[in-house]
């Protein structure tokens, strides 16, 4: 008993704090699926030069952010060299491979999908509808389990193809 007091008490002399420290398995997890994502999800010939470009439209957590980050520095897509960008407005938005817009900006959906409908960027969101309004791919919870929605016509929208694997995994929506 004496031994496990020490050991908290040596850990919070470090400034130990569980929920700032412990990494969030919830954006663990959409960070794999975005990832996986870019396996499953083929974009033109002119977007496989350079590198690949992640957007976040601001108010992501920061735990997603970190998670992210995390991705970029130890993976790749393909060949291209992943790149984590965050937009505070819309109007920051660039050429993107991947937009991912968080459930506390999703009332920015229409004008994000305005501002990339030139581009082939693959939008992914994370509130329920959106994949029925305009994002390409939207996480969900369904049997408390994470999952997403796709909407292959969104997708076809910005010029890009999905894999008939990656089809099978999704809750499909119009």
């Amino acid at each position: 008993m004496l031994r496990r007091i020490f050991i908290l008490l040596f850990l919070a002399s470090f400034g130990f704090s569980s929920k700032a420290q412990l990494p969030d398995p919830v954006s663990r997890i959409k960070v794999m699926f975005l990832y996986n994502f870019t396996k499953y999800i083929e974009w033109p010939q002119d977007y496989k030069q350079g590198d690949f470009v992640i957007g976040v439209l601001g108010g992501a957590s920061e735990s997603l952010k970190k998670e992210l980050e995390k991705l970029a520095s130890t993976k790749k897509a393909g060949i291209q060299t992943i790149v984590v960008k965050n937009y505070n407005s819309v109007a920051e938005i660039e050429k993107c491979h991947l937009l991912f817009i968080p459930e506390s900006k999703s009332n920015l959906l229409d004008e994000a999908t305005a501002k990339c409908k030139k581009n082939s960027t693959l939008i992914v969101t994370e509130k329920d509808g959106l994949a029925k309004r305009g994002s390409a791919i939207n996480f969900v919870v369904k049997d408390n389990k994470q999952n997403f929605e796709l909407n292959k016509g969104n997708i076809e929208r910005y010029n890009l193809n999905v894999s008939t694997n990656l089809l099978s995994l999704a809750i499909q929506v119009n």
